[in-house]
This record gives structure tokens, sequence and C-alpha cells, in this order.
């Protein structure tokens, strides 16, 4: 799908995805070669790549230096801004003014709470845009969960690709249309408004 959206010459500078996707080598290697910026969830025990061999993520984590964490938002959510303690690091690989980085977030009530990401994409990106693009998975995970309970989008047997293909597509127009008619409705007299999220 990513690779059909590129091919068509959308504009899309920056994927994020959770830890399935994030673990996919092959999926990170297409990114890197289509020069296509990303924030992908990886499991804690990711073996990542620093200048003094492998090591893990959350390993790396316990020894980030206090100063290495930088409190950010990574989006609003129905209660304000999502605020988290972020820390990033450079990793090995630079190539043609784009590089590497490990991107930890940090649960700012429950410290030990920690999500870890890869990122790659132009060197010059500020850290402010990493946190911004890894939130951006929450409005991903939510469209889903409405497309779910509204549109029936997990109400499919999966027998072969091509049906499956069919469903996913209608499921997902038939929501972006209604997301779209809510979203220019205009509330009748009288009526209660729904709150925004």
């Amino acid at each position: 799908m990513i690779e059909r959206a590129i091919t068509a010459s959308l504009p899309a500078k920056w994927v994020t995805a959770d830890e399935a996707y994030g673990q996919d080598s092959k999926f990170r290697t297409w990114l890197r070669q289509h020069r296509v910026g990303y924030v992908l969830a990886v499991p804690r025990n990711q073996r990542l790549p620093t200048t003094a061999g492998n090591s893990r993520p959350d390993v790396l984590a316990a020894n980030a230096p206090a100063l290495a964490w930088k409190r950010r938002s990574c989006g609003t959510g129905p209660k304000g801004p999502r605020l988290y303690n972020w820390a990033v690091a450079s990793l090995p690989g630079t190539v043609d003014e784009y590089g590497h980085w490990r991107l930890i977030r940090r649960n700012i009530v429950k410290p030990t709470d920690l999500a870890y990401y890869l990122r790659f994409g132009p060197a010059g990106t500020h850290d402010e845009d990493l946190s911004r693009v890894a939130g951006t998975q929450w409005a991903i995970e939510k469209c889903f969960q409405t497309a779910k309970t509204e549109v029936g989008l997990d109400h499919y047997q999966v027998r072969r690709y091509d049906a499956w293909y069919r469903h996913i597509t209608l499921v997902l127009c038939t929501h972006a249309d209604l997301a779209v008619t809510a979203a220019h409705a205009t509330p009748k007299k009288g009526a209660l408004a729904r709150p925004a999220d």
C-alpha cells in the first residue's frame, strides 16, 4: 500500500507504525531506499546498532543521562496536549544527509512505562517533529477503532486476499465519507452539539 502511494507521487514525508512493522527490517530498508522518513515503534528487545556494538532499547534507556530527557507534546488528545518525556540519540549510519536515531518515550506519571522507536529521516529534523510524528499513531489507531465500531472494519472472514482487499477498501471509503459528512454537517436548531475530541 505504501509502495503504491509513493509510486503514485503522493506527498508522504513520514511513515509511522507499531512494533509489527517496526521490527520488519525489509520494510525499514525499503523506506530508506525510497528516502521516506519513518518513526517506527520497536519492541524493547530489538537489537540496535551503536558505536560500541549492538544493544537493546531498554538497556539504552536505562543508561540515558538525565539531561537527555526533554518534555514534549506528541499531539493534542481529548484532554489537551499529550505530554511525555522524550530522549533522542543518533545511531551510526548517516547516508546522503539522512540519519538514523533511536527515540524513547517515557510516561511522566509512570516512569517505567517506556516506548521505543527507530527513526530515519533528514539530518536536520527537529526532535519536536519526531515526537509529533510518533504521536500521529494515536490518530490512526482511533480511526481504525471508529471504523471497526461504526462501519464494520473487522467484520470479514479472511479467505482470499482480493475479498479482504475489497472489504477494507469499501469500509475505509465509507468511513472517510462519514467523517467528511459529519465535519460539514450543521447541527439542527436546538440540538445538542457533540463535543470535539
